[in-house]
């Protein structure tokens, strides 16, 4: 994955806020990075650009060896649905569907035939620890159980990218270290690339390396 030359601003009222400033970073398969950087920083901005969640005003971003920059919004659309998997600190489980049926939604919009859309979301709900409670629905579930599902949604197309903005942010210290220690699990069994956005200081403990962001410019 790579970034060249990014910009972005968006309007409040009248006024142009510039929020990310000739940001360039590359990042190798199989990464364990965290971008770093207080509230206001730009760092969920910088990850909405590489999920082809949101658009530069400039620059490039190149996932996979593909410009998104320029990519229709039903490309877009397709790029996240085939090679990138989210991870979100609200967790962003639908609340009616269980566990499994969380799970399987990606592949759903992947068009998975139902039988191995199943057997997948099963593996990957058997890989985080929580088969068991298949049939629960959000709300029936802990926090903890909830981001465990939410880790198993995101791999479960096996994506060359997941993006975890502040995972742990809703987390007990204990619990948040669990679900650190599955991420990584992950990131070393799969080779899947993991980039968080965080201010956690057990994330950056154990990334790989760590990018840090300041009023939208990389620092380090």
């Amino acid at each position: 994955m790579t970034i060249k030359n990014l910009y972005k601003q968006y309007k409040l009222f009248k006024n142009l806020i510039p929020v990310l400033k000739d940001v360039n970073l590359m990042v190798e398969k199989g990464e364990f990075l965290a971008i770093a950087g207080p509230s206001g920083s730009g760092k969920t901005t910088l990850l909405n650009m590489i999920g082809c969640i949101d658009k530069p005003d400039s620059g490039h971003v190149l996932i996979a060896g593909v410009e998104t920059s320029s990519l229709t919004s039903d490309e877009l659309a397709d790029i996240r649905a085939q090679k990138i998997g989210f991870i979100f600190q609200n967790f962003n489980l639908f609340p009616v569907l269980t566990a499994l049926e969380n799970v399987e939604y990606p592949l759903l919009l992947k068009k998975t035939p139902r039988q191995e859309r199943k057997k997948k979301a099963e593996q990957a709900l058997e890989a985080v620890g929580l088969l068991s409670h298949a049939g629960h629905k959000p709300l029936e579930l802990s926090g903890g159980q909830q981001q465990r599902v939410a880790i198993a949604r995101a791999v479960v197309g096996d994506p060359l990218l997941v993006l975890a903005d502040e995972p742990t942010a809703n987390l007990d210290h204990k619990t948040g270290e669990e679900i650190l220690n599955l991420m990584k699990k992950i990131n070393q069994e799969k080779d899947v690339t993991f980039i968080f956005s965080t201010h956690d200081q057990k994330v950056m403990d154990r990334a790989g390396r760590i990018v840090r962001i300041w009023d939208g410019e990389i620092t380090v």
